[in-house]
């Protein structure tokens, strides 16, 4: 048995049914978005079975992109979690049947309870979906489970149904990386969008000699200093930057010295950033632009307010992407 042949069956036959399916979308998405983004209370999801697995996805993602929403039980709901919905608020029942019982027994007490309903069935003269002020129809042709019985081909539809709603109303919210990263703080694209180069740079301890430290001083200082440079500065005023890479090359020249001054083989002009405030996601870009390891924080007057390694911007779980 070829299972590769398989899976590949299994995906383009849920591909065939999200395509059948984007030709039953009529203008009633209009109404529906607009209802959703001008409510002033949440989108409550609810739903039995697989169709609640589903439900919670969606309500999560919505809460996730803008839209107050979350998840309760039919069952849950008859026994106390009606009080969590109010007139303000839009009720999304997924049922694929449209009859499960659970769901018809709690729909009259969320038509009287809640604003409008939308429905999610594959029929809209379903018990469920007659009760309902909006019908999105989520039936396909076949399950592509062999018995035709297993719920997969409908809540793969399901699912991206809902998505296609959160993406409506992102759009419809101009709903930016920024808005994204406000519900996502501790995650990747949090720490891109706030995280600033003064709360992860190196503030005390920096390897700072003067301009007059010998080669073999200033060497003893960059292993000290565990950042693979040394700062060479005069009242605190950036000079140069000796690095690991200065001193291999420095090894080199003919007038190599261990007495001379470390100023002598030094980068006159290092890259510097003369803004902490700055993100440290474009710190990343900025030292990776200019292939560099460490990059030293100065204030206008190029007095030194700290460094940066790239391996802190790492650690820090800075990334290029999420």
């Amino acid at each position: 048995m070829d299972f590769k042949e398989i899976a590949i069956e299994v995906l383009n036959n849920e591909a065939n049914e999200l395509i059948e399916s984007s030709k039953n979308i009529d203008s009633s998405i209009n109404a529906i978005i607009d209802d959703i983004y001008n409510i002033k209370g949440k989108v409550i999801v609810t739903g039995v079975g697989k169709s609640g697995l589903v439900g919670q996805k969606i309500a999560a993602t919505l809460a996730s992109t803008g839209t107050p929403s979350f998840f309760i039980h039919p069952t849950e709901a008859m026994h106390g979690d009606l009080g969590m919905i109010s007139k303000d608020d839009i009720v999304l029942a997924i049922s694929y049947s449209g009859e499960s019982d659970e769901l018809s027994s709690l729909m009259p007490h969320l038509k009287r309870l809640s604003y409008k309903i939308i429905t999610m069935t594959k029929n809209i003269n379903s018990s469920i979906s007659k009760q309902g002020d909006y019908f999105i129809d989520i039936s396909v042709s076949k399950e592509v489970c062999p018995l035709n019985i297993a719920p997969t081909s409908s809540t793969t539809l399901t699912l991206a149904l809902g998505d296609a709603i959160a993406i409506c109303l992102m759009k419809k919210r101009d709903f930016k990386d920024s808005d994204f990263a406000a519900f996502h703080p501790g995650g990747s694209l949090g720490k891109r969008l706030f995280v600033k180069i003064k709360d992860l740079m190196q503030k005390d301890n920096l390897p700072i000699i003067s301009k007059d430290v010998t080669l073999k001083d200033a060497i003893i200082k960059m292993t000290n200093g565990k950042l693979g440079s040394v700062l060479i500065a005069e009242n605190n005023k950036l000079i140069a930057m000796l690095s690991d890479g200065d001193l291999r090359r420095a090894m080199l020249r003919d007038d190599f010295n261990l007495d001379s001054k470390a100023l002598d083989y030094a980068t006159k002009n290092p890259k510097i950033c003369d803004d902490e405030n700055m993100l440290a996601f474009d710190i990343l870009h900025l030292i990776e632009d200019s292939k560099i390891q460490l990059l030293i924080i100065t204030n206008k007057d190029k007095e030194i307010k700290g460094a940066i390694h790239i391996h802190k911007l790492v650690e820090a779980g800075i990334k290029q992407s999420e």
